[in-house]
């Protein structure tokens, strides 16, 4: 299941050059992924509560054209790889007519708060989006 979620570029987010700052668009990113979680019905509160956490463990990102102030961005979310403990999620950012500004492959991690360790997703926080695919 695709997801996507909308923003718009804030002038406080723009760098010297006149372009979004690289760093920003990590922030766009976690924005859009904890807005997919909430879309597949992720309880991510719940989760938290219950002692776990979601690590991102790695990040591939590709800028390719670079977005500027008050430039309507959607940011497409697809859960790509998912195994017990981890899985991937690949993301593409566009500009409202359609040109691609980043793409990005994020690997996340089930995190235990008590021990900092990788672990099983407890079944209880399943959804269809976390099920097994590879």
């Amino acid at each position: 299941m695709k997801t996507y979620t909308s923003l718009i570029v804030r002038p406080y987010e723009i760098d010297s050059y006149n372009h979004v700052n690289n760093a920003v668009y990590q922030n766009y990113l976690e924005y859009a992924r904890m807005d997919m979680l909430h879309q597949i019905g992720f309880k991510y509160k719940e989760f938290y509560a219950a002692g776990y956490f979601l690590y991102v463990t790695h990040v591939d990102l590709y800028y390719k054209v670079s977005a500027v102030q008050d430039d309507e961005l959607s940011i497409e979310c697809e859960m790509t790889k998912t195994g017990y403990i981890s899985g991937r999620i690949h993301q593409i950012m566009r500009k409202k007519d359609g040109t691609v500004c980043v793409e990005a492959d994020v690997d996340w991690a089930c995190v235990s708060a008590k021990t900092l360790r990788p672990c099983k997703i407890p079944e209880e926080f399943m959804v269809d989006e976390l099920r097994i695919k590879k």
